[in-house]
């Protein structure tokens, strides 16, 4: 379902629903961050998704991840809660949400990257090499507050 992000923009639809996501920084021991290039708006992001129901957070990162990447992971803990009213994301479909995102810290467990119906690439980038993917602000926000301070939740 192809997406459009909005960030403080005067033309942005308003928002109608509000859905739990979650996000995780996956970094490996040479602290590359796993990173995706989604199918459905062709920007760089952290894996993630929406929380179903009947599943805790965790449930979803570790979930989410393992469908968008082919890893299975540890989370190790909160990086930050993500819910700016200013940022709504619009789908296709005339669904138009508020973001509410938790992102968390996660370590690889098993598997091999690969590519999903989700992600057409996925790759562990350096991170003085993140400025060379195009990533939409709000996602590097939380790639920035993982990696620069990684000790501090960061809430917005």
């Amino acid at each position: 379902m192809p997406k459009k992000d909005y960030y403080d923009d005067p033309d942005a639809p308003p928002a109608n629903s509000i859905v739990p996501a979650v996000t995780a920084v996956v970094r490996n021991e040479s602290g590359e961050v796993l990173m995706i290039e989604r199918t459905d708006n062709g920007l760089w992001a952290l894996p993630g998704g929406a929380q179903d129901i009947g599943e805790s957070v965790l449930d979803a990162v570790r979930r989410e991840v393992e469908e968008e990447t082919g890893l299975t992971v540890e989370v190790t803990g909160l990086s930050g809660i993500y819910s700016d009213p200013k940022h709504v994301i619009a789908y296709d479909d005339g669904e138009v949400r508020q973001e509410f995102s938790m992102c968390f810290h996660a370590q690889p467990l098993a598997g091999e990257p690969r590519a999903s119906s989700e992600s057409r690439q996925v790759h562990w980038v350096a991170p003085d090499r993140l400025d060379e993917l195009d990533m939409h602000p709000s996602m590097r926000l939380r790639v920035d507050h993982a990696i620069k301070n990684a000790d501090v939740v960061h809430l917005s």
